[in-house]
């Protein structure tokens, strides 16, 4: 009852994204340019860092990318959840790639070498290159085993690209890989700027084994995506801004909208074929660059793409960009049409396992916390496992679709208390329909486990929310308990 009448008088936190939406995919922090890699039953987004940039006074200002040396890493197993992995330090003095000056637009693939899976990460250098590294994870701690850039200007059909950067890579069927990329618009050549190029990626995933071809995009500005469909391979990519109306008579698509062209060759000849998602200025009232990725997961289809909802939400208004996610259908010849974007359509694909160990950096809606590396590991990769901070009172996540089966008789919680003093408001559908309270102790162990019991056992699939009293304490992971 005094836990009962203490959660009361606390005003709860507000969340950003709404409690009803899944757009856009987390709130802790921006992301952009995101692209989907798939693995072993999970989808990891790796995303521009956008971060804020400050201006003399100390105020945000227009984000310029020029700062950015840093990816980000989350993933999902349901499609609505998801488990932030950090941040991975790309570019300069601190980062994997000494030799880089920025990490934008990254793209990722894996591949089994010498009967292990290794993972391989590239990223645009600003316009000037695109870079790779390695990691036997998904997640790192990645490796500059090559040590320079993959794609340069000093190579043939490279140095006549505008923008040498937006990589796009695809593993076939036949484990043989490519590489997709370029962008810009040539002075008087917007229909036809042929800034595009595609190659195909050596055995080792970080060169190539032919000078890149040309892929010839009406009216190309960059953002090059790549996924096949039965014996057709799709090049996605996005519109320049100078798209008169003779090119949208032609070919039925405006300014910087993404559109479809097709091939039976992983390396072309593409042909048109038509536009899937027009700007997000069409449909949240700003726009910008629009760039994408297009991914199968548990049969399903879907686009990730960066749209500036949250810092609409938030009143900034500085071009810093949020990863979001929608489901489409592929037809039977490979038409998409016009994708919606909604903050509130997609569904969960399954459920999340209650009585599996879930990460406190794992939520779908959340109000006032943040994530921070859980251990030195993690601090000195700059990418990893991830704990839930910056808890103050109010503050709340929501974990949705949580799936206790034949029942849960309760709860357990391993948490870092810093030293502080805490109680947490376990809720089940509701924010307000409580069920228990995990009373977090001040401890000198390093991290601790903090249990509740339920007063009669929780089955089925809930959405369960977590409200925090106290602050200053960090939670590692939940765990029901059966």
């Amino acid at each position: 009852m005094m836990n009962e009448e203490l959660f009361k008088n606390i005003k709860v936190a507000k969340s950003y994204k709404g409690d009803g939406n899944v757009n856009p995919v987390i709130e802790q922090h921006y992301g952009a340019d995101p692209f989907a890699l798939v693995y072993e039953g999970t989808v990891y987004f790796y995303m521009t860092a956008d971060a804020y940039e400050y201006d003399e006074k100390g105020e945000i200002k227009e984000n310029s990318y020029s700062k950015i040396r840093s990816l980000y890493v989350i993933s999902t197993k349901d499609m609505i959840n998801f488990t932030d992995h950090g941040e991975i330090t790309i570019a300069g003095e601190g980062g994997v790639t000494k030799w880089a000056h920025n990490s934008w637009a990254p793209a990722a693939a894996w591949k089994m070498v010498d009967g292990k899976p290794k993972f391989f990460l590239y990223f645009a250098d600003n316009g000037g290159g695109i870079g790779v590294v390695c990691a036997d994870s998904p997640v790192g701690p990645f490796r500059d085993e090559l040590g320079h850039g993959l794609i340069r200007r000093d190579m043939e059909n490279c140095g006549n690209v505008e923008w040498l950067f937006d990589p796009a890579v695809l593993v076939d069927d036949d484990g043989r890989a490519y590489i997709y990329f370029g962008g810009g618009v040539p002075m008087g050549k917007a229909a036809h700027p042929m800034t595009g190029r595609c190659a195909e990626l050596g055995e080792d995933m970080m060169s190539l084994k032919a000078v890149p071809e040309v892929i010839d995009a009406p009216y190309l500005f960059e953002d090059s995506g790549i996924h096949k469909y039965k014996d057709t391979y799709y090049y996605t990519y996005c519109s320049n801004f100078s798209v008169d109306e003779a090119g949208t008579k032609e070919y039925g698509f405006n300014n910087g909208e993404i559109n479809v062209m097709e091939s039976k060759s992983p390396l072309g000849p593409f042909t048109y074929k038509e536009r899937i998602l027009r700007n997000p200025e069409y449909f949240y009232g700003l726009g910008g660059n629009n760039h994408h990725a297009v991914f199968k997961f548990k049969d399903k289809w879907y686009i990730t793409y960066h749209a500036r909802i949250l810092e609409k939400e938030l009143g900034i208004l500085h071009g810093y960009r949020s990863t979001c996610i929608e489901e489409f259908t592929m037809g039977e010849d490979g038409t998409i049409g016009d994708i919606d974007m909604k903050k509130d359509a997609r569904k969960q694909v399954g459920a999340l396992d209650g009585f599996e160990k879930i990460s406190g950096a794992c939520f779908a809606v959340m109000g006032g916390v943040d994530t921070a590396p859980a251990d030195e590991v993690s601090r000195s990769c700059g990418c990893g496992k991830m704990l839930l901070t910056a808890i103050d009172e109010g503050d709340f996540v929501k974990l949705e679709g949580v799936d206790l089966k034949d029942g849960a008789a309760g709860i357990k919680a391993l948490v870092k208390t810093n030293g502080k003093d805490g109680v947490i408001r376990l809720s089940v559908d509701s924010i307000d329909n409580a069920k228990a309270y995990i009373e977090v102790k001040a401890a000198e162990a390093e991290a601790s486990e903090f249990t509740a019991k339920f007063d009669e056992k929780i089955s089925g699939k809930h959405d369960i929310y977590f409200t925090f009293s106290g602050s200053g304490y960090e939670v590692v992971e939940w765990q029901f308990e059966k």
